[in-house]
């Protein structure tokens, strides 16, 4: 029987404002609150309010048929809490449901698999916490930022205990091969892959709107046809997008919303299930094992992570940043942390991307790829100095690591000492009886003698 696993992400860019060389040293704050707070604010009432809503009306028709996975980065929650709460507590209503899935992913949307193993398990373990913070649920499905992927991230995973990841189908990989099957990772084969088809996904992400596409218009009986259509064999369709695709990349007046709400009837009249990505990776066995030496992405043709590190300026950008990861790892500070999340974000290397691509690329407040570089690279010029004046460069990372760990340790000691003096004093005011418990003094006696004496002068 065929299953469609639906997934869509929802990640929030954190923009820079415009940084001058002459702010560095003197001005440690590096994002444009208006533009966050105008941006999230028109996403999330253009796009993911009534994306959400009809997708809750989904499985309020359907019942339990109809399921389907989200992930979220950790910055895109930030910004979420901080401008547009009610899209985390409709998320929250669509858990209770029992039909909804969350999946893992870097806190920062950022490309720390391609630089640093601790870090990007750091990032994943921090996200998925934060899962579980809010919804309830641990995450055993991982899926890193745009789908970036390689038999070494796989590993990785794997080594983190996930069951299963998700990648893109993407043909250079795949060969002859089709993505509607369950693969495995090929060093590490306890861990699954989920293939997005990259077809299916993009005529409803990219294509819908489009009047000049010869599949236009697109019908939701004629798609799930398609997917019926399938050699019978050929059991997993992993349709992956953006959740900004339904209202942003493709507008509510195409009727986007009404061919979603349509797909679960139009599956059903043909046998066709929905199911979430850890139900397949529990009952369907892997096929085989899948060999991906390069790292593959979703993004533009090539599929891989030229968008992001295909230029100098980009590869100088991103060793610079992940210069500091293991100082920054160790020392663990929470303000340097945040900037540190919001710096790793993969859009900010994207804005400095030289390649032409079908997609087009908003590149906010920069007029091109050397201004974007320019003003991350006096951002980060900053951060840097920042991150040398509190841990400086001529204490190497062991000896940091001494230091700070018997900071640490002392500073626990301290804590536990200040709880036993505390526990001590309590103990005392206990034993010692207080002045209201205290039996009253009788008056004293006078001596026989000088009773008798008195006696006489009477």
């Amino acid at each position: 029987m065929k299953t469609i696993c639906l997934y869509f992400e929802i990640h929030q860019i954190i923009h820079l404002k415009r940084y001058r060389f002459f702010d560095i040293g003197t001005d440690h704050y590096y994002y444009d609150d208006y533009e966050n707070e105008r941006s999230i604010s028109d996403i999330a009432e253009r796009s993911y309010m009534p994306a959400l809503n009809a997708l809750h009306d989904m499985i309020r028709d359907n019942g339990k048929f109809f399921k389907v996975a989200f992930s979220l980065s950790g910055v895109g929650m930030e910004q979420l809490e901080y401008h547009a709460p009610q899209v985390l507590e409709k998320l929250q209503e669509l858990n209770q449901t029992g039909c909804v899935e969350f999946l893992a992913e870097p806190y920062s949307h950022g490309l720390s698999s391609l630089a640093n193993e601790e870090t990007f398990a750091l990032d994943v373990k921090k996200q998925a916490a934060r899962i579980e913070e809010f919804f309830g649920q641990k995450p055993k499905v991982l899926r890193n930022s745009s789908l970036i992927y390689s038999d070494d991230i796989g590993a990785q995973a794997a080594a983190m205990g996930f069951k299963g990841m998700l990648t893109e189908g993407a043909k250079h990989v795949l060969g002859w091969k089709s993505p509607h099957y369950v693969y495995n990772c090929n060093i590490a084969p306890n861990l699954k892959l989920l293939l997005r088809d990259v077809e299916l996904s993009d005529d409803i992400s990219l294509r819908f709107n489009n009047s000049e596409w010869d599949g236009y218009p697109l019908f939701a009986d004629n798609y799930i046809d398609r997917i019926a259509n399938f050699p019978e064999e050929e059991q997993v369709i992993n349709i992956f997008m953006e959740l900004s695709a339904l209202g942003i990349a493709q507008p509510l007046s195409s009727n986007i919303l009404e061919f979603i709400k349509a797909l679960p009837a139009c599956a059903k009249a043909k046998g066709i299930t929905f199911s979430t990505p850890t139900e397949i990776c529990m009952k369907l066995n892997s096929v085989g094992a899948l060999d991906v030496p390069d790292t593959l992405s979703w993004v533009d043709e090539e599929r891989d992570v030229s968008c992001w590190l295909g230029n100098p300026m980009q590869r100088e950008a991103f060793n610079k940043l992940y210069s500091v990861a293991d100082r920054l790892r160790i020392a663990n500070d929470p303000r340097i942390n945040q900037d540190w999340d919001y710096l790793q974000a993969s859009n900010n290397f994207r804005f400095m991307t030289t390649k032409p691509s079908n997609v087009g690329l908003d590149r906010g407040i920069y007029s091109g790829p050397f201004d974007a570089f320019t003003n991350y690279m006096n951002i980060l010029g900053d951060f840097i100095n920042r991150v040398n004046a509190l841990y400086p460069l001529d204490i190497d990372n062991d000896e940091l690591e001494g230091l700070l760990t018997t900071i640490k340790n002392q500073g626990d000691e301290i804590e536990m000492k200040d709880k036993e003096i505390t526990r001590l004093k309590a103990r005392l005011e206990k034993l010692e009886p207080t002045d209201e418990k205290k039996p009253a003094k009788k008056p004293a006696k006078k001596p026989a003698a000088k009773k008798a004496a008195a006696k006489k002068e009477a």
